[in-house]
Parts: structure tokens; sequence; C-alpha cells
């Protein structure tokens, strides 16, 4: 069976597989088990979640993250994985925010538990295509809309994810000739892993990304090349 067949089903009937076995299923499918537990409608239990972050350095972090291209990602996950896992307070909640209240159930609860189980809201993402008041409504009310595949070739990549297998849990029919549309898989698999990252492990990736793509650091995200989407391996 297709790794987006299997997703399907767990979205529909995720509930009956234990816990167990999502984690063992997310190996095989070379996904995080936070995100199987999240589609198939389970708690994630503290343990496979980030512990608590600062968010200003998680932004800053995430956005140098992206200013690196393809060659300069391979490295900068390869030194992300190198770091050990070192005892933190946590697990990490994603704060309250003013102007949105995640969803509960739905779609928007699976993309709301995508977001957090990489450590973020949506206030620390990095530049993806969307304006802020689109990616408030994918986590508190994203219904049916002409808008959803563009929305999920602009996150796919934030959160590491190939586009048939998001398509797939989201329900919408995918077609070979979408693209991402900023960032790529490859950025969200640095953020995959670096989700049990502390705030000071935190900023040394960041000092590491900002050093491997000689970018400097102005305060505000600036694309070297629109995330290097046109370079992905993954659409020749």
């Amino acid at each position: 069976m297709e790794p987006a067949d299997i997703l399907s089903q767990l979205v529909a009937r995720g509930r009956g597989t234990t816990p167990a076995a999502l984690i063992e299923l997310a190996a095989e499918l070379d996904l995080p088990p936070a995100d199987l537990l999240v589609i198939a409608g389970h708690p994630v239990p503290g343990e496979l979640l980030p512990p608590q972050r600062d968010a200003r350095i998680t932004k800053q972090y995430a956005s140098c993250v992206s200013h690196c291209d393809h060659a300069r990602l391979s490295s900068l996950e390869e030194f992300v994985r190198s770091l050990p896992r070192l005892e933190a307070a946590g697990p990490f909640e994603q704060p309250a925010s003013t102007y949105v209240t995640p969803a509960e159930s739905g779609l928007a609860a699976v993309f709301n538990g995508l977001v957090r189980n990489r450590g973020f809201s949506i206030s620390e993402l990095p530049f993806l295509g969307l304006s802020r008041s689109t990616l408030n409504g994918m986590v508190s009310c994203w219904g049916p809309s002409p808008h959803r595949r563009f929305q999920l070739c602009a996150t796919a990549g934030l959160l590491g994810w190939r586009l048939p297998e998001l398509f797939a849990v989201f329900g919408e029919p995918y077609s070979p000739e979408f693209r991402p549309v900023v960032l790529c898989r490859h950025v969200g698999r640095v953020f995959s892993a670096g989700v049990f990252l502390t705030d000071a492990q935190l900023i040394e990736c960041a000092r590491e990304a900002l050093r491997l793509s000689a970018s400097e650091n102005r305060g505000a995200w600036q694309p070297v090349s629109q995330g290097f989407v046109g370079e992905c391996p993954d659409f020749p």
C-alpha cells in the first residue's frame, strides 16, 4: 500500500490504531511519530514534544535556517542531529494568542498539531508565501476552500512532508505538477531534526545556519533564492 493510502486510512480510522503501532509505522514512513499520533487523533505524550522555548529565539532560528540552499541544508541537518538531547523544561505549549483560538478538532486541529510538534506557533514561522491571517485561519477554522491546495504546497516544506502524503492527509487530490511555494521539505527536515533542541542549542544552530549561508542578519527574513525550491532534487 502506498504511504498516501496508509495516511488517508489513519485520518479516517486512526483512533483504532494503538500509539505503539503508530510509532512503529512512523519509522517505516520516515515521519515523526508525533505527527502520526496527531493524524490518528491520539494525544502526543510530552516526551515526543519539544521543550519549552523562547518565541524570539525560535523565530530567529527558523528564519536563519530558511536562508540555506540544499547543500547547506544537508550540512546543517547533520549538525543539528549531532547535538545531544539535553534536560529541559517542557513540554512545549503554544503561547495563547489574542488573534486566534486553535481548533480542537478537524483538519485545522491536525494542521496546528503538526506545527506544534515542531515547536512553533504561527508567529514564529519563517516566510511561507502566505499571509499571517491565512495561517491563523488554517489553525482555527480551516474549512474546504479552493485555496487549500496552494496552502498545502506552501506549508509542506515547513513540516518536512512530501506533497503527495500531506495532500492525502487533508483529503485533497494531488497532481505531480504541484510544487512547493517557498520552502521545500529539506528545510522542514532540519526543523524535525531540531525538535528537542533547547533555546541555547537553537541559538547555536541559528549561528551555524548563518555561517553556512553567509547571510547577514538584518532582523528580517531576506530570501537568498526563495528557499531554493527550484534546486530541490525532489522535482527534476
